[in-house]
């Protein structure tokens, strides 16, 4: 067997869908193998001078409500590609959340969608590929 628990990270973009898609491949070609799709959102913040601004709770509830429909596209494209997976959505920082759920659930493999920064932007911020690359424990297939 190739790997037993797949973990991939999934938030409704191109790159993303494609980790979903080797991801599923993935999960088909070793036999018993376990699909985990972790779907990470968060709230907006508004600073103002050193404080945080409230934001209206209807802002907060489009952004749950954006991250339940792309937790449903994620169900939708596992259907059709004839996967069982358990599908968990969390809300918090990107890479540090990826870290923590591969080890809670002790997962042998990490598929993440490359977001293509460029060079430069991601040696000034960074990025949640980049993050989960240097700090995992276990491989992690990076697809672009």
């Amino acid at each position: 067997m190739l790997f037993s628990k797949i973990l991939v990270a999934y938030d409704g973009s191109k790159a993303s869908n494609k980790a979903l898609d080797r991801a599923a491949a993935l999960t088909k070609a070793s036999p018993g193998a376990v699909l985990e799709v972790l779907h990470i959102y968060d709230y907006p913040r508004f600073f103002v001078g050193d404080g945080i601004a409230p934001v209206p709770g209807s802002v907060n509830k489009e952004f749950f409500d954006l991250a339940e429909q792309t937790v449903e596209e994620a169900r939708r494209r596992l259907r059709e590609a004839e996967v069982d997976a358990r599908i968990e959505m969390r809300q918090g920082a990107p890479a540090v959340l990826i870290l923590e759920y591969a080890k809670e659930l002790d997962a042998d493999l990490i598929v993440i969608g490359s977001r293509g920064l460029g060079a430069i932007r991601e040696f000034v911020l960074g990025s949640v590929s980049h993050n989960v690359v240097q700090q995992a424990r276990v491989p992690v297939l990076v697809v672009k």
